[in-house]
């Protein structure tokens, strides 16, 4: 079950727009990020696998989930969003970039839907 994150936002935050990443210490359990982590060998939960080698992207791969993605995935996309899409908002006026994201979740996958993309975007990086 993802723990509470409110009070560590404004650390988010900052290292998102200082280091380009932030940590967000004991959102989830150790098992719980070794029971995402052993999704990769589940083939039948992922859309598509991206070898990054061969677009130049760098080293590794990663998968795209695929609907309905896990429950854990899920909860902590609703969970998350509504926080970052503030920041990338606040990213997307420095840039003089639009359109703005929606504070919530459903008004973006909407948005999404409405312009073609269907598919999930939660990938895991291997």
């Amino acid at each position: 079950m993802l723990r509470p994150i409110e009070r560590h936002w404004p650390e988010v935050w900052a290292g998102l727009d200082e280091r380009g990443y932030a940590v967000l210490p004991g959102v989830l359990t150790q098992r719980e990020c070794r029971d995402i982590a052993a999704l990769y060998a589940d083939e039948a939960a992922f859309r598509s696998r991206v070898v990054m080698a061969r677009h130049n992207f760098g080293r590794g791969e990663y998968k795209y989930l695929r609907y309905p993605l896990p429950p854990l995935v899920a909860e902590l996309r609703e969970a998350l969003y509504p926080n970052l899409a503030p920041l990338a908002n606040r990213w997307h006026e420095r840039l003089r970039l639009d359109p703005r994201f929606p504070a919530a979740l459903d008004a973006y996958l909407k948005r999404c839907h409405a312009a073609g993309q269907q598919r999930p975007t939660p990938l895991i990086l291997k």
